[in-house]
């Protein structure tokens, strides 16, 4: 299938399905209308929405048996995070840029505490790093945990909820009197983390599926770039500084993003529907509620169980949540595992603590043209929808990652044999293959995120927290056996037999991509998510939604 086809065969999950009764879309009155060109126009400011919204329209929210009247996105369009002013929305995004940059920074610069620690304590630098694999296992879990409480109680108090305890467990890993007190300080720093679930259910709340590539590409780049930094910044810490101050930096870092983002708004747009039923009220609507104000048995134990596991669900029975999970989470595993080869390899050249550190930057630097290759791609993707609504399927935000994905089997060759150290070859050639592999990563990792956001629209946290989930839980394995595997093969190419491997399972792990472009409509008509919002979408006309329904209430979903 080619590309033109993937933009212009219909989208393969936009029937209902047969046996479902879907609800019939409402008559649109000219309000409507309105409000559809707001929802396709996501950066029109307030002021606009106020006139065109309809809020004020023909439009009456829906009554119900019990006599109260219950209010929806469309009566009250113009109070949600969609027609934000374009400031407004980026500067949100700018300080959930530096919280989801802290948080990854967090998991990465724990490796430059392991040899003074092991010193220290008088234990193995191998058992020392179980410090970090205990923070990314616990972190995978934690962005799972956390990301549906964000979809029900809204995203800014699970953040500063999230902030508050991971600082709070920095103290004890900086005051530590023996190891076992810093194990369990990272394990619960770990679980305390909302990770990047959280912060991408925001782009969802700010941006219409067929508007956030940018907002996406943003974000993931405030990800993989964190993850950069902590090394860098880190190494500079190693030389000059006690071991400690690798936590203190970190609560410093956490503190000021911490405080950042208490001056943003909330953007989950069930949790702003509430708030303008209770405006309303105060203003004399006396019988008009929210959604999430009339729920029943709201924090049952039931319903914070539903709740909890509705990612663990997602993740092991949505085919499209499952295997783009696990390709992101085993690349971004090939790339944790490659990094702990940097000290043996540049050792080779005479490298110190702050060079070694410093050798990361190629990392960052690849992420950032990645992410500026995107682009183009995204232009040209919002010029064909503005012709077309309906000409691109989903698959088609795939396409760049066609071309993008085999660079990180070629960069993880290319590293190999270019680490075979002085005379053969110059630290520079190494450095070269590293950026070709940090592109091919962010480029998986973007791509598969906009494709799941895009296809789960309001539940895009839980989806993207079965990313986060495969993402850091396999990274924490490989924490055990990354420096084993780069320092126990046979002579005399020890440093090349790793590299090469990965790149071997670097390119099984990348055929799925190909799978998903050309069978993407024939799998998502196996999720049971998907098919619904789909049904859902249908029925309102085109637009988003912000649950799967009333099912989505009940905790059921149309099956496939």
């Amino acid at each position: 299938m080619s590309q033109s086809q993937i933009e212009r065969e219909s989208d393969g999950i936009s029937e209902p399905h047969p046996n479902i009764n879907i609800q019939k879309p409402r008559h649109q009155s000219s309000s409507d209308r309105d409000s559809m060109t707001l929802r396709e126009n996501g950066d029109n400011s307030s002021n606009e929405a106020k006139n065109k919204g309809s809020s004020d329209g023909d439009e009456k929210p829906r009554a119900r048996p019990d006599g109260k009247i219950e209010l929806r996105e469309d009566d009250c369009y113009d109070k949600l995070g969609f027609v934000f002013p374009s400031w407004k929305k980026w500067a949100i995004l700018s300080a959930i840029f530096a919280v989801q940059s802290s948080m990854n920074f967090n998991a990465s610069i724990y490796g430059n505490a392991v040899q003074p620690m092991s010193m220290e304590f008088g234990i193995s630098e191998q058992a020392a790093r179980v410090g970090q694999a205990v923070f990314l296992i616990a972190y995978a879990f934690g962005c799972e945990l956390w990301a549906p409480w964000s979809e029900e109680l809204g995203r800014w108090p699970i953040m500063q909820l999230s902030l508050t305890f991971v600082n709070i467990w920095q103290i004890p890993c900086a005051l530590a009197p023996n190891f076992a007190t810093i194990v369990v300080g990272r394990f619960l720093g770990g679980i305390s983390s909302a990770g990047g679930s959280v912060t991408l259910g925001m782009v969802a709340d700010m941006w219409e599926a067929d508007d956030q590539q940018y907002a996406v590409a943003f974000i993931v780049l405030s990800s993989v770039g964190g993850s950069v930094l902590g090394p860098v910044i880190g190494a500079f810490s190693e030389e000059y500084q006690n071991w400690r101050w690798i936590f203190w930096l970190q609560l410093i870092f956490g503190g000021a993003v911490q405080a950042i983002h208490f001056f943003v708004p909330e953007t989950r747009s069930a949790v702003l529907v509430d708030r303008e039923a209770k405006r309303r009220r105060k203003a004399g609507e006396t019988n008009v509620y929210g959604p999430g104000e009339l729920k029943e048995h709201r924090f049952s134990a039931k319903e914070i169980v539903t709740v909890w596991v509705r990612p663990f669900e997602m993740f092991i029975r949505e085919p499209i949540v499952l295997c783009l999970s696990l390709l992101s989470g085993f690349s971004d595993a090939l790339i944790f595992t490659f990094i702990e080869s940097y000290q043996p390899v540049y050792e080779q050249w005479g490298f110190g603590t702050v060079q070694l550190g410093l050798a990361f930057i190629p990392l960052l630097i690849g992420y950032f043209i990645c992410y500026l290759t995107f682009f183009p791609f995204i232009r040209r993707h919002s010029q064909i929808r503005k012709k077309d609504p309906d000409a691109l399927q989903p698959e088609a935000r795939l396409y760049w990652l066609l071309w993008i994905a085999p660079l990180e089997t070629i960069g993880l060759f290319g590293f190999a044999w270019t680490s075979l150290g002085p005379p053969h070859v110059h630290w520079i050639a190494p450095m070269i293959f590293s950026l070709l592999i940090a592109m091919a990563n962010y480029g998986i990792y973007m791509a598969t995120i906009d494709y799941m956001i895009a296809s789960y629209g309001p539940y895009s946290a839980s989806a993207t927290g079965g990313n986060g989930l495969a993402r850091d839980f396999l990274a924490g394995i490989a924490a055990m056996y990354a420096t084993p595997f780069y320092t126990n093969l046979p002579k005399p190419y020890t440093l090349e037999y790793p590299s090469t491997i990965l790149a071997c399972i670097a390119f099984c792990v990348t055929i799925p991509i190909y799978v998903f472009y050309w069978k993407g409509p024939v799998i998502r008509k196996r999720s049971k998510f998907a098919q619904t919002l789909a049904s859902d979408r249908k029925a309102a006309g085109g637009r988003r939604v912000s649950a799967v329904g009333e099912k989505a209430d009940e905790g059921h979903v149309e099956q496939p």
